[in-house]
Order: structure tokens, then C-alpha cells, then sequence
């Protein structure tokens, strides 16, 4: 009898661990085949950095966008970073974005910063950001941080 009682755990046990493994193997098969998200990308351009200031790389397969492509909201965060505020999230806007998950260029620690992008309708800080370079550059979220594109602010 005692036979049985430890059975049967195990089997679930088993059970379990082969329905994790299934969905695993299901969850990388759909992800291997999704289209690739935008990252950021980097010029070669110094744009108003120090003289002779090196630029990082960022990963390969990177997307741009103009300003005007992304929500209004957007530009709108554009244009009170270039003022200095005031921003709908004072604790929050401005702080230093540590670049934690690597998908932005490797800079120093303090070299880039975060602005919230409101999203029309949410109660929190919703997941887009602006992340601002010490070299003018700047980078739009959507995902709080999972992709990025670099925007060129001018257009």
C-alpha cells in the first residue's frame, strides 16, 4: 500500500514537469518565429558630443523613426525635455536610466535619462518612454524598455 501513496505524487509530479516542458518548447517555437523588435541604432555622426568623443555601438538590426512618426505624446515630451519641464512626473522624469537590459549603445553610468511619454487614458505612468544621450541623442520605448528606436527629433 504505502507503494501507491508515493506513486502517484510522483506521477504528477512527472505530469507536471512534462506539461512545463511542452509549453516551453511551444512559447520558443512561436517566439523563434515572431518578427524581430526594433532596438536602437547608432551614427557615426557626433550630434554636439566633445571633440573627438568615441561613439558606442548598439546592437545590429537596429530601426530609426522620425519624431513625427511616433505618437503625439511623443513630441510633446520632445519638446519639455528641450525646455527643462515641467514634466507630468517630476519624481520620475529625469532620472537616470541605468540601460539595465543592454539594448541601448554601452555608455557610462548617468549618461542616459528617462521622461515618461503618457499614454491617453492609463492611471499610471504607462510603459513609453523617452531615454535621452548625454550626446543629444534620443530613444523611444513603447514596452518599458524591452525594444527601442532611435528618433531623429528634427523631422
Amino acid at each position: 500500500m504505502p507503494r501507491r501513496r508515493i506513486r502517484r505524487p510522483l506521477l504528477a509530479l512527472l505530469a507536471l514537469l512534462v506539461a512545463l516542458a511542452v509549453g516551453y518548447g511551444i512559447r520558443a517555437a512561436q517566439s523563434s518565429h515572431s518578427s524581430p523588435r526594433p532596438t536602437t541604432t547608432s551614427t557615426s555622426t557626433d550630434s554636439g558630443g566633445a571633440a573627438g568623443a568615441s561613439r558606442s555601438t548598439a546592437p545590429t538590426g537596429t530601426a530609426e523613426t522620425s519624431l513625427s512618426a511616433l505618437p503625439p505624446e511623443a513630441a510633446r515630451t520632445v519638446r519639455l525635455i528641450e525646455q527643462g519641464g515641467p514634466f507630468p512626473y517630476p519624481r520620475s522624469d529625469g532620472v537616470v536610466f541605468r540601460n539595465a537590459e543592454r539594448h541601448l549603445p554601452a555608455d557610462p553610468d548617468g549618461y542616459y535619462h528617462e521622461y515618461t511619454v503618457p499614454t491617453p487614458g492609463s492611471s499610471t505612468r504607462g510603459a513609453r518612454r523617452i531615454i535621452t544621450g548625454s550626446r543629444g541623442e534620443y530613444y523611444y520605448t513603447a514596452d518599458h524598455y524591452e525594444s527601442f528606436v532611435r528618433v531623429d527629433v528634427s523631422s
